[in-house]
Order: C-alpha cells, then sequence, then structure tokens
C-alpha cells in the first residue's frame, strides 16, 4: 500500500498513513491556506482520505486523536527542517528526458562514491551536476549517493534522516534530486541511492508517535530496532518496502545501497531483506528493467546475496569488508579493532579468491567463528573499495588513504582495486590524490544530543587507540575542510594520478576479462616473505595477469610470466605517471621469464594472440 500526500493532479491528493492505535487522524494544512480535514479508517491499521482544492506545495501535518501535531512519516519534502511541516510533491510534474536511458548491467558498474555536501563548494544537487563532466571523463559508469534523507541541520553525513521519503531541502529538494538522477543518465551514468533502513536518526524522529515503528526486543547502537518481526510489522515492512520502490518509481533511480543491514533483525520466516527483493524484482519486471540492491553487511554471509529459488534473499551485491581490510592492513601496518584479524598477503589472495577471508574462520577480534563460504557466488557480487567514507570518516582525524601510505603505493593499490574481479568503487576524490581528510559531521539542534554524539565518537575508537586529536563533530570548520579540492587538478602529481585512473578505467572497459569473473577463470599466487601478489583471468579473448608488489623492495621473480607470449600495457613505477622508471609499456615477455618488480609498484601484461 503507497503511503504519505499522494497528488493525483488537477488539485486532488489522496492521504494514507499507518496509525494503527489511532482513535481519529486529521490533516491540518498550514500554507497557502490554513484548514482542517478528516481522514477516515481504511483497515489494517491505515487512515487515508482523497480530497480536492489541494495543490502541490501545500503544507500540512497529521494531527492525533485531536491533541498533537506531527509532520508525515512518508513525508516527500521537508522544507523547513525536521520539526516542519510536509509539503506536498507532484511527481508528475518533473520533465525527465532520460527516456532513452539503458540500464548499466552490475558487472560494468564502476561506482563513485560522493557526499552531496562535501562533493563541491555549493553542496547541492545543482552543483555536483557541474561535476558529471569530470566524472563522465573519468569513465565512471555509476555514482553512489551517500543517504539525502531529511536529517536536522545543513550537516550531516545523512544516516541520522528522519523522513526517508524526502530530499534534504538544503541539497535542492525533490526536483534537485530528479535532476541530478537526469543528468546522470544523460551522460550514460547509473545512479545509486544509498538508503538506511536498519534506524532512524534520534532528532526530529516523530515516527513512533504513529505506530510500533521500533521494538525493544533488540537493542542497536541507536537504541530499539526497527520493528520487523514484532507485533504489528507488517505496516513497518510496508513502510521501507514503499520507500524503496518510491527511489526507483519516482527518482529512477537504477539502484540502492542497503546500508548496514547487519542491524536488520529480523526472525520471520521470510526475512524483510527476501521481501524486499522481491516486490523490487517485481517492479523491475514491470518496467522492463533490471534494479540492483547492494548490501552493506558485516555478516560474512552469503545467504544475503543468494538467488530467492536457491534459498537466500536475491540481494543482488554486497560490499567486501575482508577485502578492504586485508588491504589496508597490509599497506599501513594497522593492526588495531578489526585490522588485528588481517595481517598477511595470504588474506588478501583468499579474499580476491574465494570472496571472503572469514568464511567459518575464527577471528580474534570478535572472539568466535565469524562468516560461511562464498566461493559459489559471482566476483561481480561484491564491490570492493582501498576506501569508503566508513573507513576514512571513522577513524579519528579522518585521514584518506592517500596521508597513510606512499605515492608509490597509493598508484600500486589504486590498480589493484580498479583491475579487480569484482566492482571497482572508488570514494570522492580519491582520483585527485586527495589528501585532506573527510570528517564526520553533524547539524543537530539539540546540544544534548551533539554532546552525546562526542561522546560516543571517542568511546568508538578506543579498540583502536585512537584518544588524541579527536575534532568536534559539530564544528562547521571540519565540514568546511572534507570538502574536495578541485583545484588539486592543476598540480603535476594529482594530475598524473587522475590521468592515471583514467587509463586503468579505460582498460577495465576494453579488456572483457575484468567483466563477468568465475571462480576457475581465476589463479591467485602470492609470497608472504617477498609481498606481491600475483592474479591472473584466464577465459575466452586476451588473457591478462598482474603482479603487485606490496613490500619497500625490488623483487625478481623467476617464471613468474605464466606460459604464452605477454605485452606490458601498464607500469605504475613508469615516469608517465612520475615513478620511478622511464617505460612506454611496450616490455614483452614470454611464459617463464624472469620479472623484476620495483618497491612498491604494479604491472599488467596482456596476452598476444
Amino acid at each position: 500500500m503507497k503511503i504519505g500526500a499522494l497528488y493525483l493532479g488537477s488539485n486532488k491528493c489522496h492521504f494514507n498513513v499507518w496509525a494503527p492505535h489511532a482513535n481519529d487522524i486529521r490533516v491540518k494544512t498550514y500554507f497557502p491556506e490554513e484548514k482542517i480535514i478528516p481522514l477516515a479508517k481504511a483497515g489494517n491499521g491505515y487512515w487515508s482520505g482523497q480530497f480536492y482544492n489541494i495543490s502541490p506545495g501545500t503544507r500540512y501535518k497529521y494531527i492525533i486523536n485531536n491533541r498533537a501535531e506531527y509532520p508525515d512519516p512518508a513525508s516527500n519534502f521537508q522544507p523547513l527542517d525536521v520539526h516542519g511541516p510536509s509539503e506536498i510533491v507532484d511527481h508528475q510534474s518533473f520533465a525527465w528526458t532520460d527516456k532513452g536511458w539503458k540500464a548499466i548491467p552490475l558487472e560494468d558498474y564502476i561506482i563513485y562514491e560522493l557526499h552531496i555536501g562535501a562533493f563541491t563548494q555549493g553542496g547541492t544537487f545543482a552543483s555536483a551536476i557541474n561535476k558529471i563532466p569530470h566524472l563522465k571523463e573519468l569513465g565512471i559508469t555509476a555514482v553512489e549517493i551517500m543517504p539525502v534523507a531529511q536529517f536536522p541541520g545543513n550537516r550531516n553525513w545523512g544516516y541520522d534522516g528522519v523522513y526517508p521519503f524526502a530530499p534534504h531541502h538544503s541539497y535542492g529538494g525533490p526536483a534537485g534530486l530528479k535532476q541530478l538522477v537526469n543528468e546522470l543518465h544523460k551522460n550514460d551514468i547509473a545512479a545509486v541511492l544509498d538508503v538506511v533502513y536498519n534506524h532512524l536518526g534520534p532528532e526530529g524522529n516523530y515516527i513512533n508517535q504513529f505506530a510500533p515503528y521500533f521494538t525493544s526486543r533488540y537493542h542497536t547502537t541507536w537504541g530499539d530496532a526497527v520493528n520487523f518481526d514484532d507485533n504489528l510489522n507488517a505496516g513497518v515492512r510496508n513502510y521501507f518496502i514503499q520507500n524503496a520502490l518510491y527511489w526507483l518509481r519516482e527518482y529512477n533511480f537504477d539502484a540502492l545501497r542497503l546500508d548496514a543491514i547487519d542491524k536488520i533483525y529480523d526472525s520471520s520466516p521470510k526475512h524483510f531483506l527476501k521481501e524486499l527483493a522481491e516486490n523490487v524484482k517485481a517492479f523491475s519486471d514491470e518496467a522492463g528493467v533490471k534494479k540492483i540492491l547492494i548490501a552493506e553487511s558485516d555478516l560474512n554471509d552469503e545467504i544475503i546475496i543468494r538467488p530467492i529459488d536457491e534459498g537466500g534473499y536475491g540481494l543482488d551485491a554486497q560490499w567486501s569488508d575482508d577485502f578492504h581490510h586485508s588491504l589496508h592492513a597490509i599497506v599501513t601496518g594497522e593492526k588495531e579493532g578489526y585490522y588485528i584479524d588481517f595481517n598477511s598477503v595470504a588474506d588478501l589472495a583468499k579474499s580476491i579468491g574465494n570472496n571472503f577471508v572469514y568464511d567459518g574462520a575464527y577471528s580474534v577480534f570478535r572472539n568466535k567463528i565469524h562468516g560461511n563460504s562464498a566461493i559459489l557466488r559471482d566476483k561481480k557480487q561484491f564491490v570492493v573499495c582501498i576506501q569508503n567514507h566508513d573507513q576514512v570518516g571513522n577513524r579519528a582525524e579522518g585521514e584518506r588513504i592517500s596521508s597513510l601510505i606512499s605515492f608509490e603505493l597509493y598508484k600500486t593499490v589504486s590498480a589493484i582495486v580498479l583491475l579487480s574481479p569484482f566492482v571497482p568503487l572508488i570514494f570522492m576524490g580519491q582520483e585527485l590524490y586527495e589528501s585532506s581528510p573527510f570528517y564526520y559531521f553533524i547539524s543537530h539542534f539539540d546540544s544534548e544530543l551533539v554532546q552525546a554524539v562526542r561522546s560516543g565518537r571517542k568511546e568508538e575508537f578506543l579498540s583502536f587507540n585512537w584518544t588524541e586529536n579527536i575534532p568536534d563533530p559539530f564544528s562547521e570548520e571540519i565540514f568546511m575542510k572534507s570538502k574536495i579540492r578541485w583545484k588539486l587538478l592543476a598540480d603535476e602529481k594529482n594530475a598524473a594520478v587522475f590521468s592515471m585512473y583514467k587509463r586503468l578505467i579505460d582498460i577495465r572497459k576494453k579488456n572483457d576479462q575484468f567483466g563477468i569473473v568465475k571462480n576457475d577463470n581465476l589463479e591467485v599466487a602470492h609470497s608472504e616473505e617477498q609481498k606481491f601478489i600475483r592474479v591472473r583471468f584466464h577465459g575466452t579473448g586476451k588473457e591478462v595477469f598482474y603482479i603487485a608488489n606490496l613490500g619497500s623492495g625490488t623483487i625478481e621473480l623467476r617464471e613468474g610470466v605464466p606460459p604464452g607470449r605477454w605485452k606490458n600495457i601498464f607500469d605504475s613505477s613508469s615516469s608517465q605517471w612520475l615513478g620511478p622508471v622511464v617505460s612506454e609499456n611496450t616490455n614483452r615477455l614470454i611464459g617463464g621469464e624472469k620479472i623484476v618488480l620495483y618497491r612498491e609498484s604494479f604491472l599488467l601484461f596482456e596476452s598476444e594472440i
């Protein structure tokens, strides 16, 4: 059942709200005129009514039991922030020009994750549009937008949103977001939205005044869990399923990234995620275009991406923490927190070959056996990175990987991600060799809540022994410091990295080996002592293999070249990328020959057939 204020055209609007315990629900309009309209019971705890003489732009709240007034839980727009009235939106009035848009298959995704507020100085959907030519030149095929649901104030990562259907007013509201998606599609770039179904933020969160959206059955970081399996859970499940369909239908998003699904607690016979996937598939079938669901999960449980007809939940892909953690631990030497579980090149090799490192193995960090095998799942079902908003912003000082490792090693780990058998993700500014921090920031109105966030951040960092120089998340200064510095493109080193990223992405696009990769088409070898990893892709067409030296010394690999004749098509240490080696990438090798790898370098070879 659709929910919210559904504008039907001709100044006619249908209201539908779930409030199973209410005795009376009324709509109170504030603008352009004040009036009160009663709703009627519609069954299963819903109240509804269809009325004339109500135009788009009308602002309203619901009155519960003739007492309290609250914004619509399914508000499409909150122009006056989280405590103000909701506003009716005419979704049919937007003039889409992306009718020729063809959805991109998941295996062709090259994802660019961005935060609307920090991506540009303007911090709006409109100013993000101005950077689309940059993304297109880079070769990006999908843009993932961090959550934009209405949160309190103007500075927030978006995971404190309290109106999941309402694009933030300071970013440009519904029309601004639609225009951004429209322009991405016009430039052959898929649009992915980060959504949060595991909790809502604390400030402006009035949703529980309408119905039992939360349950004390489970305790989470944010308090009571979302009620997916307790009494009266049907309306809660419908609320979030309708939210997903809303973004796909009204905003033409191609995919949704589901935040921290390990914090979605559901012991129902049919898990919420499976029900969500079924509904998205039905929508896709009706629309004639495949819509994609990507999960963030800490579970290492392949049931999430196992097809429904095989007993799984049927989501399309999930982020791979094991890949990130193993690569990060090798190149930074960090062993605190969850990095204690990742201490060898073998871990990186296993994450590439088997998809998970912890696939039923014992985790020291968790002090228990963790995960199960995902070896039967396709490589395209995993999204990998060397950094993302969490892995940067959830460090005490917000350091990017560029501040933690050498320039040569930065180029090498970039190549490992961009030429991985998985779906690569780039965090905004990564292609510019951005070194400024990306901090965690908020702008809550409640001073006690601000202090609670400050204290919570300090506690979170204890397991990493980060106890000093923790910035104030409420500071506007740290938000401004988190913005991308686009002027970096004028500097030689930053421009070289941008050019290198373009080259690597172009290689990926032009070689079919980096598309749908099966486990039996992949060979992974490594050396703990010499600190190198070799990955060979073999199938139809031209084969490729790369060797990455993650150590601090030059190494010689005798018989390092697989059988056949090979041409070197990328060398991270080349002077072309400001490396120490004068090279035009013309080296040719025959199987069994010795390879010399300079410190912290990456070599890619393509077969000559």
